[in-house]
């Protein structure tokens, strides 16, 4: 663009301000939507928390906690992958290497005087270790000495300050489920401050390892370099040494202290990516629809160009060049609130728990300079596609069209809305019942998009249409002015197609996203009520139940069945040349006597045949993986380990339970702290329950941490969990319907200022002021109930889509409560910003008005 055209598309800008003002705060607020995405992405690479017990480590090994995939991103194991003792040698031989020291966790609570358990502060976990791993932290005792026998004991002095435990007291710890006494032998603590995130316990080095129940395996280790080694070049020996390792140094140590910090970047990576994706999408069409009023607006001025002499290459250029001005200054200007935007995206996540509270922000220039140039490139189409048909008008057309709009729609974009249509239904209604697995929810949802884009190119079709049904009748007490709405709804059809395209797509986008998330929640609760047959499930307070627990339980009178569950995350390859990743909630089960305990409504096969080499799939996931009954699948564990088990069943209820089961006692080798998430107890025949309750009550007694719950309890925890699954959904989906809200007001405003020429000539031809309200009032409701009916109706194929997908049912779940609060907030927007724009476009006396240029 040469300087001539820039200077001339400023000179427009500051003499249109009113024009481009819409198109400005669309690429403004879309800037600030892009920046926020990219500052949480540059987080997930770049962000983390300060280590705390590796304070004085040069270098952490462990093992790989993600799958390393070309070009994408890495997925995490769900659980922590440990390492061979003996590598703890193999590291301790490399050159440069001062000492290599194991280090294991181990969860522990403490059990206070009144039974009450304690963990960590504020809910934090509590880890024993050995005591050698003292050193990596720079602990040391305050008070006491080291543990030396199996029963000793040194706490961290944070800890025993809220526990009141003193050098020589004994302490009842809790490992797993079970309870053993300890002496306390030593206060310890670190110099200048105390852990945050944890409370540590420290053991021998032999019994540390024994508590883990895996002696051979070793979490971490931490190494100390020889004087005057560079970490980085005894990194590089070390990872040549032992190719198996990842080296942590620096700050990412606390990744291998805090799995949570590793699942926390994974987490904010995809979320931003898929959701500022998918931003990037709707704000192309938003501005591309804004500007298109914004054309619609000057075709007097543009065709008056083009009859002075300007090719439409020239009208083009011009427009492109005032939308980069207008761009450039949105994009730039909206950085700032881009940023305060990320930090409340990353409070909300922190008060839903889906992200830590100490995890902090990273903000550098390229987040900043990605979003200004992905909101300019969007403003160019945009503005490309607005201004391509009216810079091939012949000026006598332009000048007509500026007092008239024409009937049809251009060939091309009426063929592919027209086209659109029937894709987006067969893409919602017929792959569906055709894909296999989570492909038919993908394609459900993608429909949405598709038909949100017909809506946009056959808008002014579908509001005509819509306002010949619905004007007579919504306007049939309104007189006249319910004549001069319905007949001015249709001659400017064009108009209120692009000002209302915004509320079209927020509510089909709104209730597509919502309606969505509410339908898979209430299968997976559905599921999981009507699959659970158990009378009592028992769960911990702490961080598992332990397997023993099973056998006690077993043995109580009046006990049928007893399954200990087991639950993990497993990565699973789709078949085909070009195999894809998937991640799949898992459970671990005994299949023998599973279905007096948990009915998974098997469709083909057996359950009770998961043992051994064997897996059992749910439906959506065998459709995604390719897999059939008999079929092998490629799997990985909780904790990496790659298995290929053979399918000996296929069931509905994934939703509900876990789309992997596979054998009990594989699943728990494979987890983190080697304990079941809860155990099944099933009555027998001819057993009062309340008293088999009491009994098992009795039971476990001697275990504090171990809990009894009936059925009812059990799934109202598992719903009250799902719900906070979902939450991180919801905040998404507020921050995209908070902007579609600003662009429908946006375009609503402008669209109704613009008309200050034709209230006034209504009312100098003998309408009073009263009766303009009232005619835009009828418009009003024509435009609103339109709106409402076609976002509605244009969101239904994709809800009917995904509950095919999901549940093999036709009705999706829509609370009515919250489709009456998105039509609640569309009437509200809409009818604000007309009316106000009305008012504000009135103020001046009719005569001055209809004098004034445009």
């Amino acid at each position: 663009m040469s300087k001539r055209m820039l200077a001339l598309a400023w000179s427009t800008v500051k003499g249109r301000k009113g024009g481009f003002v819409a198109a400005f705060v669309a690429v403004l607020f879309g800037s600030a939507v892009i920046t926020a995405c990219g500052i949480l992405l540059e987080s997930s690479e770049r962000s983390g928390v300060p280590t705390e017990r590796y304070q004085a480590a040069d270098l952490v090994v462990g093992a790989p906690q993600a799958l390393l995939v070309a070009d994408d991103v890495d997925p995490r194991f769900g659980e922590r992958a440990t390492l061979p003792a003996d590598r703890v040698g193999d590291i301790a031989r490399v050159s440069g290497v001062r000492a290599a020291i194991a280090e294991v966790n181990v969860p522990v609570s403490l059990v206070m005087a009144d039974a009450e358990v304690l963990a960590g502060p504020d809910g934090t976990p509590a880890f024993g270790h050995g005591w050698q791993s003292a050193t990596l932290g720079r602990f040391t005792t305050s008070a006491g000495r080291a543990p030396t026998g199996p029963d000793d004991v040194v706490v961290d002095s944070a800890l025993a300050e809220r526990a009141g435990v003193t050098v020589g007291a004994s302490v009842r710890l809790v490992v797993g489920s079970n309870t053993s006494t300890f002496r306390v032998t030593g206060i310890a603590g670190l110099p200048g401050g105390s852990l945050v995130r944890q409370s540590a316990l420290f053991f021998t080095d032999d019994r540390a390892r024994e508590l883990t129940g895996q002696p051979d395996r070793v979490d971490a280790i931490g190494v100390l370099a020889a004087p005057g080694v560079d970490a980085d070049e005894l990194a590089s020996a070390i990872k040549a040494a032992a190719s198996d390792v990842v080296v942590y140094t620096g700050s990412d140590r606390s990744e291998v202290e805090f799995l949570d910090i590793g699942s926390t970047r994974s987490f904010i990576s995809e979320l931003s990516l898929a959701f500022g994706g998918s931003m990037v999408l709707v704000i192309m069409i938003v501005v591309a629809s804004t500007l298109a009023l914004s054309v619609r607006q000057r075709l007097r001025e543009l065709a008056l160009l083009r009859a002075i002499g300007a090719t439409p290459k020239q009208v083009l250029g011009m427009i492109a060049a005032e939308t980069m001005v207008v761009g450039t200054l949105g994009a730039v200007l909206g950085v700032i609130p881009g940023i305060g935007l990320s930090f409340l995206l990353h409070e909300a996540f922190t008060l839903v728990g889906a992200v830590p509270d100490d995890f902090e922000l990273s903000i550098s220039p390229l987040p900043v300079l990605v979003a200004m140039v992905l909101c300019l490139v969007g403003a160019r189409l945009g503005g490309w596609i607005a201004a391509r048909r009216a810079a091939k008008l012949r000026p006598v057309d332009a000048l007509g069209e500026a007092s008239v709009e024409p009937p049809k729609l251009g060939w091309l974009r009426l063929t592919i809305g027209l086209l659109l249509v029937p894709v987006g239904l067969a893409t919602a209604a017929v792959l569906p019942l055709v894909l296999p697995g989570e492909g038919a929810v993908e394609s459900a949802a993608f429909s949405a998009f598709l038909l949100v884009f017909a809506v946009a190119l056959l808008g002014p079709r579908l509001l005509g249409g819509a306002v010949t049904v619905l004007g007579p009748w919504l306007n049939r007490r309104s007189g006249v002015s319910g004549f001069l709405a319905t007949a001015n709804a249709h001659a400017n059809s064009r108009r209120l197609a692009a000002a209302t395209t915004p509320v079209i797509m927020g509510i089909t986008l709104a209730a597509a996203q919502l309606f969505s998330a509410t339908t898979s929640s209430s299968a997976a609760q559905d599921q999981a009520a009507d699959g659970l047959r158990a009378d009592y499930v028992v769960t911990s307070t702490s961080a598992g139940v332990s397997p023993e627990v099973a056998d006690v339980l077993r043995d109580v009178p009046g006990v049928s069945a007893v399954t200990p569950v087991v639950r993990t995350r497993t990565l699973a390859f789709t078949s085909g040349d070009d195999p894809q990743i998937r991640t799949y909630p898992a459970q671990g089960i005994i299949g023998d006597r599973l279905a007096e305990t948990m009915d998974l409504a098997v469709l083909q096969g057996d359950v009770a045949d998961v043992r051994d080499n064997a897996v059992a799939l749910s439906r959506i996931a065998a459709g995604t993986l390719g897999a059939a009954l008999g079929d092998t699948v490629d799997l990985r564990l909780g904790d990496g380990t790659p298995i290929r088990p053979t399918v000996v069943a296929l069931y509905e209820r994934g939703l509900g339970f876990g789309d992997v089961t596979l054998p009990h006692d594989l699943v728990l080798e494979h987890t983190t702290d080697r304990l079941d998430f809860a155990v099944l107890i099933a009555a027998a025949t001819g057993t009062d329950v309340g008293a088999l309750g009491d009994a098992l009550r009795s039971a476990v007694r001697h275990l504090p941490s171990v809990q009894v719950n009936n059925r009812e309890s059990f799934v109202a925890a598992q719903r009250d969990a799902a719900a906070g699954e979902s939450a991180v959904g919801l905040i998404l989906n507020a921050v995209m319907l908070g902007y579609l809200a600003i662009a429908v007001v946006n375009t609503l405003v402008m669209a109704t200022a613009a008309r200050f020429r034709e209230f006034a000539l209504l009312q100098l031809v003998g309408a009073t002021r009263r009766q303009v309200f009232a005619m835009m009032r009828s418009e009003t409701r024509i435009v609103v109930v339109a709106a409402v009916l076609i976002g509605t109706l244009a969101a239904i194929p994709s809800l009917i889509g995904t509950s095919i997908g999901l549940t093999r049912t036709l009705i999706p779940s829509i609370p009515p409560l919250i489709y009456l609060g998105i039509v609640a907030v569309a009437a509200l927007l809409g009818w604000a910003a007309i009316m106000t724009s009305t008012r504000i476009a009135m103020r001046s006396q009719p005569v001055d008005a209809i004098g004034v240029r445009e």
